[in-house]
């Protein structure tokens, strides 16, 4: 199958700077002039941070191993893993369609995502929430027919459980995933015969995984490494363990930047933090002509926008000249969205609007199509 580069590209990429981090710990686990081992888990994180691979992000990478583009274009093109076009804002679906899922109703499934979602795989949904495949053997059989969404696996679907689950995406829910219809892993349906004793356990242990990090369909911007250190210190260690953030409960509803309540810290007073970066500077009010419009700028929506004049930032030229400790303190400012700066890369975006350019978010944002 011929797979090609998405016909409108992003202006540029950039890693977060928990992500930029990430990405240099990856370089050291390989010799001097063999760096170019890390493509694939570089071009999965960014396609972890942004949903998809744009011609950009590949190129970056490509710069930061010392590959010739076409090498790293033609891994990104040859891994049917990677998206080489946006995926929904919410989830990209992934039906199996492979034998024991096709036998047990996949097409099922399929007639739905084509009906609730695009007529044709990897076309967004209407309301851009969405995209779908059909993949090949994802190797839950027993548990057929079965969808991963995200990161995780929902098995042993029907026709309704499957739209349900839509629907329930759709509001911002994140159901659980695992089997849907009350197994607990892949045992007989008629009951286990062995292995019989579950501990007390709600759930197997890679849906327990799944429910701890709570990132089924959270895009990766770094901070969730550290959950991941204090998920794995050993419960015997008599050294103080760092407090644990909150584990997101079953369906717990996400906000509108795809975090659990759960995940997020707790509501900020409306004072500003103290001790995280520097303050930048900020105006009474707006300039003679009033402010910028700011949610051209991807990730500012109108509640943001409006905590930014809160804050004192009314124009492009302000966020382009914030410095990175800077950006470390309006990212810890911004109530319910923190991190958003870093994980949307504003500064880089606000430099070009600054001068009067467009990028492909504000495109979108003039012609209509973001709302």
């Amino acid at each position: 199958m011929l797979r090609r580069l998405y016909s409108e590209q992003p202006d540029s990429f950039a890693f977060t700077p928990a992500n930029q981090a990430w990405a240099e710990e990856q370089l050291k686990k390989y010799p001097e002039g063999r760096q170019a081992s890390a493509i694939i888990p570089l071009l999965w994180r960014a396609q972890e941070q942004e949903g998809w691979l744009s011609r950009p992000a590949i190129e970056h990478i490509a710069d930061m191993l010392g590959m010739s583009y076409i090498r790293a274009l033609e891994v990104a093109t040859f891994y049917f893993m990677f998206q080489l076009q946006p995926v929904g804002s919410v989830a990209h679906i992934q039906v199996c369609g492979t034998t024991s899922c096709m036998l047990c109703g996949a097409e099922d499934l399929i007639s739905i995502c084509q009906q609730e979602i695009s007529a044709n795989p990897h076309d967004l949904s209407a309301d851009g929430k969405f995209s779908w495949e059909e993949v090949e053997c994802l190797g839950a059989c027993t548990n057929a027919p079965m969808a991963q969404i995200g990161k995780d696996y929902y098995e042993d679907l029907t026709a309704d459980s499957f739209r349900d689950l839509l629907t329930r995406f759709a509001k911002g829910d994140v159901p659980t995933p695992g089997p849907q219809n009350g197994r607990f892993s892949s045992e007989p349906l008629g009951g286990a015969t062995v292995l019989t004793d579950k501990s007390g356990e709600t759930y197997n242990g890679s849906v327990a995984r799944a429910v701890a990090l709570g990132d089924t369909i959270k895009r990766i911007d770094g901070t969730e490494t550290a959950l991941r250190k204090v998920s794995s210190t050993p419960k015997a260690s008599k050294a103080k363990a760092p407090a644990k953030e909150p584990k997101p409960a079953k369906s717990t509803t996400a906000d509108e930047t795809g975090i659990t309540k759960q995940q997020a810290k707790a509501k900020s007073t409306g004072s500003p933090v103290a001790g995280e970066g520097v303050k930048p500077a900020t105006l009474a009010a707006a300039r003679d002509g009033g402010p910028d419009d700011l949610k051209m700028i991807k990730g500012v929506g109108p509640k943001l926008e409006k905590l930014l004049h809160k804050l004192g930032f009314f124009h492009f030229d302000q966020v382009a000249g914030w410095s990175q400790d800077e950006v470390s303190w309006v990212d810890q400012n911004l109530e319910g969205f923190k991190g958003r700066v870093s994980r949307d890369g504003w500064v880089d975006q606000a430099k070009i609007l600054a001068k009067g350019g467009t990028t492909d978010f504000s495109k979108k944002v003039k012609k209509g199509d973001v709302y």
